[in-house]
Protein backbone atom coordinates (compact mmCIF):
# COMPACT_ATOMS: atom_id res chain seq x y z
CA UNK A 1 0.00 0.00 0.00
CA UNK A 2 1.14 3.11 -0.89
CA UNK A 3 2.19 5.31 2.30
CA UNK A 4 2.64 8.85 3.19
CA UNK A 5 4.78 10.55 5.43
CA UNK A 6 2.86 13.98 6.87
CA UNK A 7 6.51 15.74 8.95
CA UNK A 8 4.65 18.51 11.42
CA UNK A 9 6.41 20.62 13.93
CA UNK A 10 3.53 19.57 16.52
CA UNK A 11 4.05 21.79 19.27
CA UNK A 12 4.47 24.89 16.50
CA UNK A 13 0.91 24.23 15.99
CA UNK A 14 0.82 22.98 12.87
CA UNK A 15 -1.31 21.48 11.10
CA UNK A 16 -3.28 19.90 7.76
CA UNK A 17 -5.27 21.83 5.40
CA UNK A 18 -8.87 20.01 4.96
CA UNK A 19 -7.53 19.67 1.12
CA UNK A 20 -4.17 17.60 1.95
CA UNK A 21 -6.39 15.46 4.65
CA UNK A 22 -9.26 14.74 1.66
CA UNK A 23 -6.12 14.42 -0.84
CA UNK A 24 -4.81 11.82 1.09
CA UNK A 25 -7.52 9.39 1.68
CA UNK A 26 -6.78 6.81 -0.65
CA UNK A 27 -2.98 5.94 0.60
CA UNK A 28 -1.63 5.06 4.30
CA UNK A 29 -0.51 7.95 6.21
CA UNK A 30 2.53 8.26 9.17
CA UNK A 31 1.85 11.68 10.90
CA UNK A 32 5.28 12.23 12.23
CA UNK A 33 5.30 14.99 15.16
CA UNK A 34 8.82 15.87 15.55
CA UNK A 35 10.04 18.73 17.63
CA UNK A 36 13.16 20.31 17.57
CA UNK A 37 15.59 20.86 20.33
CA UNK A 38 18.30 23.33 21.14
CA UNK A 39 21.99 21.25 21.11
CA UNK A 40 21.76 21.54 24.97
CA UNK A 41 18.48 20.07 25.84
CA UNK A 42 18.16 16.66 26.19
CA UNK A 43 15.87 14.51 24.67
CA UNK A 44 14.94 12.64 27.29
CA UNK A 45 13.97 15.86 29.18
CA UNK A 46 11.72 17.48 26.88
CA UNK A 47 9.84 13.99 26.17
CA UNK A 48 9.24 14.13 30.27
CA UNK A 49 7.51 18.31 29.89
CA UNK A 50 5.91 18.13 25.94
CA UNK A 51 4.98 14.32 25.34
CA UNK A 52 1.65 14.45 26.89
CA UNK A 53 0.70 17.71 24.67
CA UNK A 54 2.10 16.56 21.59
CA UNK A 55 0.64 13.03 21.85
CA UNK A 56 -3.10 14.77 21.85
CA UNK A 57 -2.52 16.99 18.97
CA UNK A 58 -0.84 13.67 17.15
CA UNK A 59 -3.77 11.89 17.80
CA UNK A 60 -6.46 14.44 17.01
CA UNK A 61 -4.72 14.94 13.40
CA UNK A 62 -4.65 10.95 13.18
CA UNK A 63 -7.89 10.77 13.93
CA UNK A 64 -9.10 13.44 11.37
CA UNK A 65 -7.35 11.18 8.65
CA UNK A 66 -8.84 8.09 9.22
CA UNK A 67 -12.50 9.47 9.80
CA UNK A 68 -11.54 10.68 5.93
CA UNK A 69 -10.35 6.78 5.11
CA UNK A 70 -6.94 6.85 5.62
CA UNK A 71 -5.17 4.37 7.40
CA UNK A 72 -2.88 6.29 9.68
CA UNK A 73 -0.63 5.93 12.42
CA UNK A 74 1.83 8.50 14.20
CA UNK A 75 5.37 8.47 15.33
CA UNK A 76 6.90 11.27 17.84
CA UNK A 77 10.62 12.48 18.06
CA UNK A 78 11.97 15.00 19.67
CA UNK A 79 15.11 15.42 17.78
CA UNK A 80 18.32 17.81 17.79
CA UNK A 81 18.46 17.09 13.81
CA UNK A 82 14.77 17.60 11.95
CA UNK A 83 15.87 16.37 8.12
CA UNK A 84 18.12 13.45 9.48
CA UNK A 85 15.00 13.12 11.94
CA UNK A 86 12.30 12.89 8.56
CA UNK A 87 14.92 10.69 6.67
CA UNK A 88 14.99 8.05 9.13
CA UNK A 89 11.75 7.74 9.80
CA UNK A 90 10.64 7.99 6.43
CA UNK A 91 12.96 5.05 5.97
CA UNK A 92 11.99 3.01 8.77
CA UNK A 93 8.19 3.38 7.73
CA UNK A 94 8.71 2.53 4.37
CA UNK A 95 6.86 6.07 3.59
CA UNK A 96 6.42 6.38 -0.44
CA UNK A 97 6.67 10.72 -0.43
CA UNK A 98 6.59 13.07 1.85
CA UNK A 99 4.54 16.08 2.45
CA UNK A 100 5.36 19.55 2.61
CA UNK A 101 1.78 21.25 4.59
CA UNK A 102 -0.10 24.39 3.00
CA UNK A 103 -3.62 26.00 2.72
CA UNK A 104 -5.42 24.38 1.00
CA UNK A 105 -9.52 24.06 0.23
CA UNK A 106 -10.90 21.24 -2.09
CA UNK A 107 -8.16 19.58 -4.66
CA UNK A 108 -9.36 20.04 -8.13
CA UNK A 109 -5.98 19.95 -10.06
CA UNK A 110 -2.57 18.75 -9.11
CA UNK A 111 0.61 19.64 -10.87
CA UNK A 112 2.82 17.13 -11.14
CA UNK A 113 6.44 17.55 -12.33
CA UNK A 114 8.44 15.58 -14.19
CA UNK A 115 11.85 18.27 -14.55
CA UNK A 116 14.98 17.13 -13.52
CA UNK A 117 16.78 14.16 -11.96
CA UNK A 118 13.89 12.12 -10.78
CA UNK A 119 12.15 8.96 -10.89
CA UNK A 120 9.37 9.41 -13.59
CA UNK A 121 8.18 6.04 -13.29
CA UNK A 122 7.82 6.32 -9.53
CA UNK A 123 5.95 9.84 -9.35
CA UNK A 124 3.49 8.37 -12.30
CA UNK A 125 2.82 5.48 -10.20
CA UNK A 126 2.92 7.57 -6.86
CA UNK A 127 0.14 9.62 -8.74
CA UNK A 128 -2.00 6.75 -9.93
CA UNK A 129 -2.79 5.79 -6.56
CA UNK A 130 -3.15 9.09 -4.88
CA UNK A 131 -5.67 10.14 -7.58
CA UNK A 132 -7.41 7.23 -8.78
CA UNK A 133 -10.54 7.20 -10.20
CA UNK A 134 -11.54 10.23 -8.51
CA UNK A 135 -12.44 13.79 -9.69
CA UNK A 136 -9.40 15.31 -9.32
CA UNK A 137 -7.00 16.54 -12.61
CA UNK A 138 -3.64 16.25 -13.20
CA UNK A 139 -1.00 18.55 -15.44
CA UNK A 140 2.21 16.93 -16.32
CA UNK A 141 4.92 19.73 -16.18
CA UNK A 142 7.97 19.51 -17.99
CA UNK A 143 11.20 22.11 -18.15
CA UNK A 144 13.53 21.21 -20.71
CA UNK A 145 15.63 22.30 -23.86
CA UNK A 146 15.18 19.21 -26.15
CA UNK A 147 11.61 19.58 -26.99
CA UNK A 148 11.21 16.72 -28.96
CA UNK A 149 12.20 14.11 -26.03
CA UNK A 150 10.26 16.63 -23.57
CA UNK A 151 7.03 15.91 -25.49
CA UNK A 152 7.85 12.21 -25.84
CA UNK A 153 8.47 12.09 -22.23
CA UNK A 154 5.21 13.72 -21.56
CA UNK A 155 3.52 11.69 -23.47
CA UNK A 156 4.34 8.55 -22.53
CA UNK A 157 3.77 9.38 -18.49
CA UNK A 158 0.35 10.97 -19.99
CA UNK A 159 -0.53 7.47 -21.33
CA UNK A 160 0.28 5.48 -18.21
CA UNK A 161 -1.88 7.68 -16.35
CA UNK A 162 -4.97 7.96 -18.43
CA UNK A 163 -5.22 4.18 -18.49
CA UNK A 164 -5.91 4.31 -14.73
CA UNK A 165 -8.89 6.73 -15.84
CA UNK A 166 -7.29 10.23 -14.42
CA UNK A 167 -8.11 13.07 -16.46
CA UNK A 168 -4.29 14.32 -18.14
CA UNK A 169 -3.15 17.56 -19.28
CA UNK A 170 0.78 18.20 -20.16
CA UNK A 171 2.17 21.05 -20.15
CA UNK A 172 5.76 21.81 -21.73
CA UNK A 173 8.34 24.82 -20.86
CA UNK A 174 11.09 25.12 -23.44
CA UNK A 175 14.51 27.25 -22.89
CA UNK A 176 12.79 28.80 -19.89
CA UNK A 177 14.24 28.95 -16.06
CA UNK A 178 12.99 25.53 -14.92
CA UNK A 179 11.72 26.87 -11.01
CA UNK A 180 10.56 30.31 -12.38
CA UNK A 181 8.49 28.12 -15.34
CA UNK A 182 6.97 25.70 -12.36
CA UNK A 183 5.83 28.31 -9.65
CA UNK A 184 3.84 29.60 -13.09
CA UNK A 185 2.43 26.49 -13.64
CA UNK A 186 1.40 26.20 -9.69
CA UNK A 187 -0.46 29.04 -9.60
CA UNK A 188 -3.60 27.23 -11.24
CA UNK A 189 -3.51 24.34 -9.29
CA UNK A 190 -4.22 23.36 -5.50
CA UNK A 191 -1.10 21.12 -5.25
CA UNK A 192 2.15 20.28 -6.59
CA UNK A 193 3.75 16.53 -6.98
CA UNK A 194 7.37 16.78 -7.41
CA UNK A 195 9.99 14.15 -7.71
CA UNK A 196 13.24 14.01 -4.55
CA UNK A 197 16.49 14.47 -6.32
CA UNK A 198 18.84 11.78 -5.82
CA UNK A 199 20.49 10.88 -3.39
CA UNK A 200 18.35 12.74 -0.35
CA UNK A 201 15.34 15.00 -0.22
CA UNK A 202 17.26 16.92 2.06
CA UNK A 203 17.98 20.00 -0.91
CA UNK A 204 14.60 20.05 -1.97
CA UNK A 205 12.52 19.95 1.08
CA UNK A 206 14.44 21.73 3.04
CA UNK A 207 16.18 23.98 0.86
CA UNK A 208 15.65 27.16 -0.64
CA UNK A 209 13.42 25.57 -3.69
CA UNK A 210 11.17 23.71 -1.28
CA UNK A 211 10.37 26.80 0.66
CA UNK A 212 9.71 28.99 -2.54
CA UNK A 213 6.97 26.71 -4.26
CA UNK A 214 5.27 26.03 -0.78
CA UNK A 215 5.38 29.94 -0.06
CA UNK A 216 4.87 31.24 -3.47
CA UNK A 217 1.97 28.82 -4.87
CA UNK A 218 0.14 28.38 -1.06
CA UNK A 219 -0.36 25.15 -2.09
CA UNK A 220 0.54 21.50 -0.41
CA UNK A 221 3.77 19.73 -1.94
CA UNK A 222 4.43 16.03 -1.81
CA UNK A 223 7.75 15.18 -2.74
CA UNK A 224 8.05 11.71 -3.99
CA UNK A 225 11.00 9.64 -2.72
CA UNK A 226 13.42 8.25 -4.85
CA UNK A 227 13.87 5.02 -2.66
CA UNK A 228 15.96 3.15 -4.69
CA UNK A 229 19.20 5.51 -2.82
CA UNK A 230 17.73 6.00 0.04
CA UNK A 231 16.61 2.41 1.27
CA UNK A 232 19.91 1.81 1.08
CA UNK A 233 21.23 4.72 3.72
CA UNK A 234 22.03 4.21 7.23
CA UNK A 235 20.52 7.13 9.20
CA UNK A 236 22.48 7.38 12.48
CA UNK A 237 19.28 8.02 15.26
CA UNK A 238 21.58 9.42 18.15
CA UNK A 239 20.21 12.62 17.85
CA UNK A 240 16.09 11.48 18.40
CA UNK A 241 14.14 10.09 20.97
CA UNK A 242 11.04 7.99 19.45
CA UNK A 243 7.71 8.17 21.25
Amino acid sequence: MTRVLVPLAILEGESVSPGLTALLEPVDVTVLGYHELPEQTPPDQARVQYEDRATDALEDLVETFRVGGSEADHRLVFTHDREQTIDRIATETRADAYTIPGASGQIERVLVTLTGDVAVDRICSFVGDLVGPREIGVTLFLATKDEASGRELLETAAETLSAREIDVKTELAVDRPPFEALLEAGVDHDAIVVGERAPSLRSLLFGEEAERIAVESVAPVLVVRNVDSDETATADGSADEDV
